[in-house]
């Protein structure tokens, strides 16, 4: 089953609803419109080899999830899907009778803490990185080993680069020897120190280099300075300098111009789906309840609308979440759902679907 072949046979669908934004109440002018469903494979398709779990258009706006997979995730308390399952009334466009059968009460579990309250704290650390990428952008030209390289001057210590330029040397001209027992520590000599056919490497064999090299230098020769290369720090720099290239290569840029526009330097829509998820799972602990439509539209609006400060919003999600553990901790929903009832449901819903055709 594919999602064209879906389309064109719509018999086998079992639910169609309008998701996301507008489901949630949360839509503003330029919202997508988002869809997601629920259908049966073809009798043949589930026996053969053509099993599917779950299908999509290309923008992935349109989802919709065989009803093995929709009742496996199910049990697991998936957020999605359980929203989905709880669908008002009026965005739903299509309901197969069979879904009568399949309640939410029968589903919902404590564990709801960790897959709501759980993706909200996912969304909270994607908040974080975005923060710390917009208020510690690393630009375009790439630093070098050089950048983390110090020697020791006057009981301290300054930058290579700028040692260098005290002493109008050049890099390509000096040498480095270990010193043993003192990890990343080198000493330093220059070319002009060097008698006969003894030539320095130089301190780097590239500007692409990821670590200094050593030079042969004759004993006896007195080192002009001690170096010091900070290799976790540059590697630690490697790896965030390519994830900030990668983000910003792959960044909404709608969003991006967004979140500078309300000039907070966080992903509002981020953060406010991060409240959307707190607060239902509150609701969940609480009224043993899936509330798909926002009555706290106004709140969460004005969180995308960059009305807080990104340190105050980190506040109120610890606070949240202390609260909504408490809550979970006294709750009267069941540990998890029942694996072998959901079993029975999905048999029940097979059978009768195909024992109708």
């Amino acid at each position: 089953m594919t999602f064209k072949e879906l389309k064109q046979h719509p018999q086998y669908l079992l639910l169609d609803c309008i998701s996301g934004s507008t489901a949630y109440n949360l839509n503003v002018q330029g919202s997508d419109i988002d869809k997601k469903g629920i259908f049966i494979l073809p009798r043949q398709q589930l026996y053969g080899f053509a099993g599917t779990e779950q299908v999509a258009n290309e923008s992935n706006d349109e989802v919709y999830f065989e009803i093995e997979r929709f009742i496996d995730l199910l049990t697991k308390n998936n957020p999605n899907i359980l929203e989905l399952l709880s669908t008002p009334q009026q965005f739903i466009t299509y309901r197969h009778p069979l879904m009568d059968l399949i309640r939410p009460e029968d589903f919902l579990s404590k564990l709801c803490l960790g897959t709501f309250a759980g993706y909200a704290q996912t969304q909270v650390k994607k908040a974080r990185g975005l923060n710390k990428k917009i208020n510690k952008p690393l630009g375009d030209d790439r630093k070098t080993v050089l950048d983390f390289c110090y020697v020791l001057h006057n009981n301290g210590s300054v930058t290579l680069q700028q040692w260098l330029h005290d002493n109008r040397l050049q890099q390509q001209e000096c040498g480095l020897t270990a010193l043993d027992h003192f990890r990343g520590t080198y000493l330093l000599y220059h070319q002009r120190q060097m008698e006969g056919s003894v030539w320095l490497r130089g301190i780097l064999s590239g500007m692409d280099a990821d670590d200094v090299q050593l030079s042969q230098v004759p004993k006896g020769v007195e080192h002009m300075a001690v170096l010091h290369f900070n290799k976790d720090g540059y590697s630690v720099y490697c790896r965030e300098y390519k994830e900030y290239k990668e983000w910003e290569a792959k960044r909404n840029q709608q969003r991006y111009q967004s979140t500078l526009s309300h000039g907070k330097n966080y992903d509002a829509k981020n953060m406010m789906h991060t409240f959307r998820l707190l607060n239902m799972a509150e609701e969940i602990a609480v009224h043993q309840q899936v509330m798909v439509h926002r009555h706290d539209r106004e709140f969460l609006l004005n969180i995308r609308n960059g009305e807080f400060e990104f340190d105050d919003l980190m506040k109120m999600v610890e606070e949240k979440m202390e609260y909504i553990k408490e809550l979970y901790a006294t709750s009267i929903l069941p540990d998890k759902p029942d694996m072998q009832k959901a079993e029975n449901l999905l048999v029940r819903i097979r059978e009768k679907f195909y024992g109708d055709k």
